[in-house]
């Protein structure tokens, strides 16, 4: 799974600019106003080769009221989700009560915890963070996140003690299927259908899911790994004022898998819940699978609503196969492996560089791209550049003037030429150096010359030219 690093701190130390460093986005909103974060705020941030969350919160207040109170509960949500805690701390202000009593609250969680000395611009990193070693935290970085110093090295200390990605991969063989939805859809009565027996704690009540889980099971004598959003959660526990959807968890398995089966509620409208877990999927590049659930006694009328209003808001992940399911009764829920399989299959396929460039051939004779400047983008060859998402790379020239719509139009004729089902696919495009940029410096001088009315000596043609006129006068 991906690490999670929750910023907290005080109200206007710097954690939103932190945070938009760390996500390289403009993601957070910042002002030179304090409490202006009110909800967490979910990012995914990358060094090297290695990825992790980060969380943005609110700033906390020990003498909080009313609306802070709430912004309070978000933050000790975040903590208690986190591997790693950034403890941000205002280089300008010094140590305050509020800090020392911040850490009090934090201590019980028993997470560790890194200090963040922001706003350092300046000074010395020893100097920064003298004034704080009260605190006993072992782990200080003096960083200004306005100026962009000390982030880098700021998350390499962080990810070090965490394994790479490559690592965990290897534990769990098999094609790893996320099942992801809102609160109370049916996931957590997916999976106990999708195995045949009571592994995951399933009832009415919304919020029964707190953790991640791995599942692996065989079918037809393939492997599968069902990484299921759901913690065991005992039912006299469900009342507990905790949040009922765990984002970093949806975005650790999301980021886990293969292929993600969103569940849908066939009897609620498509919500921004809804839209938003579609997002996170669609920014992953994994395969998709939509299962609308509880498709069980709905009258005719009804199901043909609801496929129009699919149909209608579904349009742009129209590669995603959808299944009509009843995860309780278990109708339909067999027909969710071949399209499994097939976006893994698709989003997995090796394709060569001759296909691929044949392929683009073929559909610029078809559809040429638009005129620049007069001039025409020419798309010499195509070749794979990773999978999940399958990525094609398309060589040439004025790349960059490339429009929206043309690359739009490659990727569906690339999905339809190589019948990928159940992936998105990416297409990017990389440009040659031109060969001829620096011999035409010379003719450019020549020409202002020519312009400033300056003599320049004639060329050996120039001068047999002249010397024949010469000649034939005489």
């Amino acid at each position: 799974m991906k690490p999670v690093i929750a910023l907290v701190g005080r109200p206007n130390v710097g954690k939103s600019t932190i945070f938009n460093r760390m996500t390289r986005s403009r993601d957070a909103l910042v002002a030179d106003q304090p409490g202006l974060t009110r909800d967490r705020h979910y990012g995914i941030g990358k060094v090297g080769e290695r990825p992790f969350i980060v969380v943005d919160t609110g700033g906390l207040n020990h003498e909080a009221i009313n609306i802070d109170e709430l912004m309070q509960q978000q933050v000790m949500q975040a903590v208690a989700e986190a591997d790693v805690l950034l403890f941000v701390v205002d280089g300008r202000d010094g140590l305050l009560a509020g800090d020392e009593a911040i850490i009090a609250q934090l201590r019980p969680f028993g997470k560790r915890i890194v200090l963040v000395v922001n706003k350092t611009e300046g000074q010395e990193s020893v100097i920064a963070g003298a004034e704080f070693q009260v605190l006993g935290l072992s782990q200080c970085h003096a960083i200004s996140a306005a100026h962009n110093h000390g982030i880098g090295s700021l998350v390499e200390a962080v990810l070090e003690p965490f394994p790479a990605d490559d690592e965990e991969d290897d534990e769990h063989k098999g094609i790893r299927i996320a099942v992801v939805g809102r609160p109370n859809v049916g996931k957590s009565t997916l999976v106990n259908r999708i195995l045949g027996e009571e592994r995951v704690v399933a009832f009415d009540q919304p919020g029964t899911t707190r953790d991640s889980i791995f599942i692996p099971f065989e079918r037809d004598d393939q492997h599968y790994v069902l990484i299921d959003t759901a913690g065991v959660r005992r039912r006299s526990r469900v009342s507990e004022a905790i949040e009922k959807f765990s984002i970093i968890k949806t975005l650790q398995a999301i980021s886990s898998a293969h292929v993600v089966i969103l569940v849908l509620d066939a009897h609620q409208n498509i919500s921004d819940q809804d839209a938003r877990l579609l997002g996170m999927v669609i920014d992953s590049g994994k395969a998709l699978v939509i299962a609308v659930n509880k498709w069980d006694g709905l009258s005719s009328e009804a199901r043909d609503k609801i496929r129009e209003e699919l149909d209608r808001k579904l349009s742009f992940v129209d590669y995603a196969k959808c299944h009509f399911i009843s995860a309780l009764h278990g109708s339909g829920v067999g027909d969710l492996y071949p399209s499994i399989e097939q976006g893994w299959l698709s989003s997995t396929r090796k394709q060569s560089t001759p296909n691929l460039t044949r392929l683009l051939q073929q559909a610029v004779q078809q559809h040429a791209p638009p005129l620049v400047r007069g001039r025409r983008i020419k798309l010499r060859y195509a070749h794979q550049g990773g999978h999940i998402p399958p990525l094609i790379i398309i060589h040439g020239n004025q790349i960059d003037a490339v429009p929206t719509d043309y690359k739009r139009y490659l990727e569906n004729y690339f999905r339809n030429a190589l019948k990928l089902e159940g992936t998105p696919i990416r297409i990017e495009f990389k440009g040659g150096d031109n060969p001829y940029k620096d011999k035409r410096k010379v003719p450019d001088k020549v020409h202002a010359k020519k312009r400033q009315g300056a003599k320049l000596e004639p060329t050996k043609r120039q001068a047999r030219n002249r010397k024949k006129a010469v000649r034939r006068r005489t």
